[in-house]
């Protein structure tokens, strides 16, 4: 069998970018991965596929609720579920085949199969047991769900299930009210859907700005989504074509049932490890379920590092990435850098929800005394031409140098317009110098300029 100097498991955002970077730095790599198809659950089952829904909903709601007002007169278009179905493939196979060129561009080997490693230096695949001086674990995450509910991918359904269901159902309910159930609890809602989300704690989107949160809510529930919260599911009884979720308000322990024809159960995902023989190689792991590592990404296992969600931190494909490339960097004898303040996170509903860094209760909970510099949307053009002045951005500074802490955006683009503030907190910038810096008229990236005039003399335009 071939000798590698490194062998990366798993080819998601971690995994095939570790390799690519690697094999960049001049070594001998190759990538073991058993699904048909590169790009691990983003690209499949995960992130591109739900934006390619997110995508289409967005754009028949823009017909049903705004053409006309722009003078596009018509009958808003009918939705084609399998056309749509079919878009989506599309846009999961041109990622995944973009991929398969990069390996071959950078000369990275794709070892096709499902990984064990059986000893230090050792790769097996079917039969195969390959030689790696080096080898990183990026097999991902799996979705998690509850006791008392069964998952078959039909009625009862994951992620995955959800991207793939027959039809629009009539009444889904959504166990969850975290970023996936409302990704995809928003799409089916625009598709025509009733979308009741039920969600153990008393805000959704847990860890967020609270101030984002609320306003998050309210507009959720202007498009049509229901929320239930505070409410601790018992058990989902389903049948072939129904199922009743039974859950306790926690307020007064009271029970309640929700009819759906589809259960969307988004309550978390868990390290995929299984299969691997890490326990055999005595690697060290969380009570979690997370591989353990050290500042350089190495197990307690001289030669086997992890990255992405099978180690500690959020789950993220941006997060799995930055670490990829790190570790490749290590692995090649060089520095590698991860800085984990300022990983953006961000949920792609209309608005978009973006954040990063500090919170302002995190900011309270550790003592600092800081400043937060607020901006609506409302009092921006381009954002009022688009229908999309709902949201603000938000920015916290430390209240005496100034230097930049977090922010929140939720509105037009937010997943995009976060990425300046982080380009600022890299470099250790202050809302001033974000304030001085010119920027383009009309777009969304001013109100990004005005919350950080609001942390100085105050906003311009509010």
């Amino acid at each position: 069998m071939a000798s590698y100097d490194l062998i990366v498991i798993g080819s998601g955002p971690g995994g095939y970018v570790c390799a690519i970077r690697a094999a960049q730095n001049g070594l001998k790599v190759a990538v073991v991965e058993g699904r048909e198809t590169l790009g691990g659950t983003c690209l499949n089952i995960g992130c591109i596929p739900s934006k390619a829904l997110l995508h289409a909903s967005h754009m028949l709601h823009e017909a049903e609720h705004n053409f006309a007002t722009m003078g596009l007169k018509g009958k808003a278009p009918s939705v084609d579920w399998k056309q749509m179905q079919t878009y989506k493939m599309d846009t999961i196979g041109q990622n995944t085949s973009g991929i398969e060129f990069l390996f071959k561009k950078n000369k990275v080997d794709w070892i096709k199969g499902w990984a064990s490693v059986p000893a230090t230096g050792k790769v097996k695949v079917g039969d195969d047991v390959h030689d790696a001086k080096n080898i990183v674990i990026a097999t991902g995450s799996e979705p998690s769900s509850l006791p008392g509910v069964e998952v078959d991918e039909k009625v009862v359904v994951t992620s995955t299930g959800a991207l793939e269901l027959g039809k629009v159902p009539r009444r889904m309910v959504v166990i969850g009210a975290g970023v996936i159930g409302l990704e995809l609890g928003s799409v089916y809602a625009r598709l025509g859907a009733e979308v009741e989300v039920i969600e153990f704690l008393d805000a959704i989107t847990p860890g967020m700005d609270a101030e984002v949160q609320k306003q998050f809510k309210k507009i959720l529930t202007k498009q049509g989504l229901t929320f239930t919260m505070g409410a601790a599911v018992q058990k989902v009884e389903a049948t072939k074509t129904k199922a009743k979720v039974h859950y306790k308000l926690r307020k007064d322990d009271s029970d309640h049932v929700a009819d759906a024809d589809v259960v969307l159960v988004a309550t978390g995902r868990k390290p995929y490890t299984d299969g691997l023989g890490l326990d055999a190689l005595g690697i060290e792991m969380s009570e979690r379920g997370q591989i353990k590592v050290d500042a350089h990404w190495q197990t307690n296992v001289k030669g086997i590092y992890a990255i992405g969600d099978v180690i500690d931190g959020p789950m993220l494909a941006h997060k799995a990435e930055d670490e990829g490339v790190a570790a490749a960097d290590v692995v090649a004898g060089k520095h590698g850098h991860v800085n984990y303040g300022v990983i953006p996170g961000v949920i792609y509903t209309h608005p978009e929800v973006a954040n990063v860094g500090e919170t302002e209760q995190s900011l309270k909970d550790a003592g600092r005394a800081f400043k937060a510099g607020k901006f609506s949307f409302m009092g921006n053009g381009r954002a009022k031409a688009n229908f999309a002045a709902d949201g603000f951005v938000k920015i916290l500074v430390d209240a005496e140098t100034d230097r930049i802490l977090g922010a929140h955006i939720i509105g037009p683009g937010a997943g995009d317009l976060i990425h300046e503030v982080c380009v600022a907190m890299e470099f250790g910038a202050s809302a001033e110098d974000l304030a001085m810096t010119c920027h383009a008229h009309p777009t969304y990236s001013e109100a990004v300029r005005e919350a950080a005039l609001a942390c100085g003399q105050g906003a311009i335009h509010m």
